[in-house]
């Protein structure tokens, strides 16, 4: 794999690359070209393969890319095949919709376990994921050093809730509090989600249609 810099932007789309490939995959589909595969994406052929370029070499001229190699490439380039662990902060009405309806295995996250602070949840059970008291938080990521947090906490408490899970060694965060979350910590990773950023998107698009 070539060591550069890749941008924000080809890193947001390999998620997209991996999808329609297992779509492919899924229907049976054994090769595929670029224009056919940019066609589906509503990208061009060549920002394909500028995009992969990034990551080495694939496909063949004439033939074009075996949708199989290519969706085990992006998934390993993506990490799926790492295992990552993971725990949700928040079991609340988001975060129990995501533990009951979200395949978090089928992008390679195991959900480990989710923490709470009220005493109707705590020692429960959400799909098999047993919910464990915020007190319990400390030891349990000590013990287990899972990878990621999810977070569906009230605002207010996102960025202090963050700044203690990455004294804790904690990485990476899917952020779901409609707050920007930050750190000087190097190595730490962001993924804020704004639900209403994708709904004004949509009133922008139809205001105008």
């Amino acid at each position: 794999m070539k060591k550069q810099k890749v941008s924000d932007a080809v890193i947001h789309r390999l998620p997209r690359y991996y999808r329609h490939l297992s779509d492919l995959y899924n229907k049976g589909v054994v090769r595929i070209s670029s224009n056919s595969l940019g066609s589906k994406m509503d990208i061009t052929a060549s920002q394909i393969r500028q995009d992969l370029s990034c990551f080495g070499e694939f496909g063949q001229q004439g033939y074009g890319y075996n949708v199989a190699e290519l969706r085990s490439e992006i998934g390993h380039i993506l990490g799926i095949d790492k295992g990552h662990r993971l725990i949700i902060i928040g079991a609340g009405h988001l975060g129990h919709a995501l533990l009951q309806n979200f395949d978090f295995g089928h992008s390679g996250f195991q959900v480990d376990t989710a923490f709470d602070i009220s005493p109707d949840l705590i020692g429960t059970e959400i799909h098999g994921v047993t919910i464990r008291s915020m007190d319990e938080l400390e030891d349990y990521v000590a013990a287990y050093h899972p990878d990621v947090a999810v977070l569906t906490v009230p605002q207010h408490e996102a960025q202090p809730l963050a700044d203690r899970l990455i004294d804790m060694g904690i990485r990476g965060f899917w952020n779901f509090t409609n707050v920007e979350l930050s750190t000087n910590v190097e190595g730490v990773f962001f993924e804020d989600i704004h639900f209403v950023d994708t709904l004004l998107t949509l009133s922008y698009r139809i205001s105008r249609s």
